[in-house]
């Protein structure tokens, strides 16, 4: 008991961090904000007319993601697309904020890697989708926002704790205000109200507390995706909706400043 209640300590500090909008830093793993785009299954000779289409979420999540996401989504054919995901997590409340909004728009989440491919004349967003990715930390919170989930077995889900960014390097070595422990009634519930209201299972909150920051992350394995729910179907792509083929270059957009910071 005394270890679950440090464990969720540890991750509500990790909360207040993100709480004030502080994304993670790029020297740590944080490569650049995420970006959505619009992706099309290639080359155009090997599916023809059922060629595939997907949006392309790669970077970390910040405060601003869900902003960004909103005016990407601002495009009708993002109900009910799949979202391929590539991530190493990032903010808490953005990623509660994103995935909501997810969940709202009846998307399909998956974990892939958006591979460019050369373009043509008539598209330049044609792309091989990799299942070589990885999801990590609050990424696997965002996974759950799908009403329907699909994780590759090659592809990889990593928990761990979340902790204030700033006292990373030195988890053990540092002290904790009661600001910080004030968070934890506060922030802790809204991570877990969200994973319940995802379809979630309890446990994956609970496989999290156990990994602390100077650990390597735990990879989930392919049981414990399934049993946590993080992946529901067995197939990506299982029917190709009519309004993926009506996509074309002139609705094919990008949203994300590749510089915030």
């Amino acid at each position: 008991m005394l270890r679950l209640l440090w464990g969720a300590f540890a991750l509500a500090c990790g909360v207040a961090q993100v709480f004030a909008g502080s994304p993670a830093p790029a020297g740590e793993g944080g490569g650049t904000p995420m970006r959505f785009e619009w992706r099309r299954e290639g080359p155009a000779d090997a599916c023809g007319s059922n060629c595939r289409v997907w949006v392309s979420a790669i970077g970390y999540i910040t405060a601003d993601t869900p902003r960004e996401f909103e005016a990407f989504a601002k495009d009708p054919n993002v109900r009910g697309a799949v979202i391929a995901l590539d991530s190493d997590g990032g903010s808490v409340l953005g990623t509660l904020a994103l995935g909501r909004m997810i969940r709202s728009l009846d998307m399909i989440t998956t974990i892939g890697h958006s591979t460019p491919l050369p373009p043509t004349l008539s598209d330049g967003r044609r792309a091989a989708l990799s299942p070589d990715a990885s999801c990590e930390s609050m990424c696997a919170f965002l996974l759950l926002a799908g009403t329907r989930r699909y994780v590759p077995p090659e592809a990889k889900v990593l928990v761990h704790q979340i902790w204030l960014g700033k006292k990373r390097r030195q988890a053990l070595e540092s002290s904790y205000s009661a600001e910080e422990l004030n968070v934890v009634q506060r922030d802790i519930g809204r991570l877990a109200q969200y994973t319940m209201e995802m379809g979630g299972g309890a446990d994956l909150l609970e496989v999290a507390l156990r990994i602390p920051p100077w650990e390597p992350l735990y990879r989930l394995s392919g049981e414990e995706l399934h049993r946590m729910h993080l992946s529901t179907v067995d197939m990506l792509f299982e029917k190709a909706p009519a309004r993926a083929q009506s996509v074309n270059a002139a609705t094919v957009a990008t949203v994300g400043r590749p510089g915030d910071n």
